[in-house]
């Protein structure tokens, strides 16, 4: 029926509230400047936000979001770019893993996984693509899904577009060898995750912590995980 499976992750494979979560990832963040001396910590979230902002608006394929992000980031914040990268890294290695608190595992998702990866399909956590692999990696562990070989995990080191782009979905397929209309997009958000099928994928709609901002845009299937369960189970 489908030769690839594109899994959201935060919402989907993760059981989290992104509001709640981003509350307590940038205080870790706030706080790990403030113990490394920066001042300006308040400044340092307004700036990551912008510059996120920039990332997912950007479609110039000539860059990776990294770029896009480290670009506007350091032409905007005065301290130098070496030691924030730096900082930037110490954080995902050591504040980070912190925050596994804030967010669970659904059960059945990682019998869901085991079973798709005995079939002959290739598997995709399609996460919008706004972190570094160790944030999502980091994650994919809290969800009990981390030790699967996955074809691909779009972070923004390796992709060019974020969602709700089009492209972004495109760079998936291409970089994945499958061609759009074999594709399965599952994911909870609506606005993000069904705009796959603009192109030609099928997509899921899960609900059980269902974004819904209005976009206008049906899937082909819904239900609860429960349900998502049984239709994998007769892919």
């Amino acid at each position: 029926m489908f030769k690839a499976v594109l899994f959201d992750l935060d919402g989907t494979l993760l059981n989290i509230d992104m509001a709640y979560f981003l509350q307590k990832y940038f205080a870790r963040m706030q706080k790990m400047a403030a113990e490394a001396g920066y001042s300006d910590t308040t400044g340092l979230v307004e700036q990551v936000f912008k510059s996120t902002g920039v990332m997912i608006s950007d479609r110039n394929p000539e860059y990776s979001n990294e770029e896009i992000f480290m670009r506007d980031f350091f032409s905007n914040w005065r301290y130098p770019e070496k030691d924030f990268r730096e900082f930037f890294e110490r954080f995902y290695e050591r504040e980070f893993p912190f925050l596994e608190p804030y967010c669970k595992p659904f059960a059945g998702v990682p019998e869901m996984m085991e079973k798709l990866f005995d079939q002959d399909l290739k598997i995709v956590i399609a996460t919008n693509a706004v972190f570094p692999l160790t944030a999502l990696q980091q994650r994919i562990n809290w969800a009990g899904v981390g030790h699967f070989d996955y074809d691909l995990i779009t972070s923004y080191e390796i992709m060019h577009f974020c969602k709700p782009h089009q492209e972004y979905y495109q760079e998936v397929a291409e970089v994945i060898g499958i061609k759009p209309e074999e594709c399965l997009m599952v994911g909870n958000d609506v606005g993000e995750d069904l705009p796959a099928g603009k192109i030609g994928m099928k997509t899921f709609l899960v609900e059980d912590m269902l974004i819904d901002q209005g976009a206008g845009l049906r899937p082909d299937w819904r239900g609860k995980l429960s349900d998502l369960f049984s239709f994998m189970e007769k892919i």
